[in-house]
C-alpha cells in the first residue's frame, strides 16, 4: 500500500512529560528526510497552541505551526461555525483560545481536560445546560493520559458521565472523530489509505484512524499497555517506538 504522508501524535510518541523519548529527534529527522509531508495531531487540552509550539521548540523538535493540528482548535472552529457560546469546562490554559466566544449566555457545553475543575458544581452546571437542550461539545474522549507517575483520568470518563446523565451524545471535535482526521487529510491533500497515523492510544489514534480509512501504527510507548493491540480489530502496525517507525517507513520507501 503506498504511503504519501504521516500523521504523528505528540505526547507518548515523541516525548513524555518534559523529556524526549529515546531517539525521537533522530527518528523525526529520518522521517523528514523521506520527503513525506508530516502533520502533528494532538488531543491535549491542558496546553494551548502557543504553549505546545513552545514546548516543542524547547525540546528541539522542529515543527512548523502549519503542521500542528489540535483538538481545541477544531472545537473552536465548530463552535464558531455553528454560532455557539460555550460554557467552558476545561483547563485554564485554554481560556485565551476561546475568549472571543464569551460574552453571551451559554447555549452549549464545551468539555476538555479540566483537571481539578471536574467537581460536582461545574459538572452539575454543565448537566443543567444539557438538560435545557444545549449540545455537548467534547475536545476529545480519551480515557486516560500518561505522566511520569503513571496514568491519570482524561476527559473521556466525564464525557460519558454527562452523556449518561443528560441522555445525549457528545460531538467529538478531536481524535477519534472522522471529521478531525478529514480536516488533517484535506490539509495534506492525500487519500486516507495513503496516509499513516502513528500514536500510543489504541482507541483515539489507531482505531480512529482505521475508522477513517487510514493506515495506522501503534507504538509501545507513552500510555500503551501490554495487550492494547488485542482490544480492537483491523490491520495495523505495532512498533516498539518512534525509532522503529522511522526505520520501517524508510525501508518501505526504498
Amino acid at each position: 500500500m503506498p504511503l504519501r504522508a504521516i500523521c504523528l501524535d505528540l505526547a507518548g510518541v515523541l516525548y513524555q512529560g518534559p523529556r524526549l523519548l529515546p531517539g525521537a529527534l533522530n527518528a523525526l529527522e529520518r522521517l523528514r528526510a523521506t520527503g513525506l509531508p508530516l502533520r502533528f495531531v494532538t488531543n491535549t487540552s491542558q496546553r494551548n497552541r502557543s504553549q505546545i509550539l513552545s514546548d516543542l521548540a524547547s525540546l528541539n523538535l522542529v515543527v512548523n505551526p502549519s503542521e500542528l493540528f489540535t483538538a481545541p482548535q477544531a472545537a473552536h472552529d465548530y463552535l464558531t461555525l455553528h454560532q455557539l457560546t460555550p460554557y467552558c469546562l476545561f483547563h485554564p490554559n485554554l481560556k485565551e483560545e476561546f475568549s472571543d466566544l464569551e460574552g453571551k449566555p451559554p447555549n452549549a457545553v464545551l468539555l476538555g481536560d479540566a483537571g481539578r475543575k471536574f467537581n460536582y458544581e461545574h459538572l452539575d452546571q454543565a448537566f443543567r445546560l444539557l438538560q435545557d437542550g444545549a449540545p455537548l461539545i467534547a475536545i476529545g474522549e480519551n480515557r486516560y493520559y500518561q505522566l511520569d507517575d503513571g496514568l491519570h483520568l482524561d476527559a473521556g470518563p466525564f464525557v460519558r458521565a454527562l452523556e449518561y446523565a443528560a441522555d445525549c451524545r457528545a460531538i467529538i471535535t478531536g481524535k477519534p472523530s472522522p471529521a478531525f482526521f478529514e480536516q488533517v487529510l484535506a490539509d495534506l491533500g492525500t487519500r486516507p489509505e495513503d496516509t499513516l497515523m502513528v500514536g500510543d492510544d489504541v482507541h483515539g489514534d489507531v482505531e480512529g484512524a482505521l475508522n477513517s480509512g487510514m493506515q495506522a501504527c501503534l507504538v509501545q510507548t507513552g500510555k500503551y499497555r501490554a495487550g492494547d493491540e488485542k482490544t480492537i480489530t483491523g490491520e495495523f502496525r505495532l512498533e516498539a517506538d518512534i525509532r522503529a517507525v522511522a526505520r520501517t517507513v524508510t525501508r518501505l520507501l526504498e
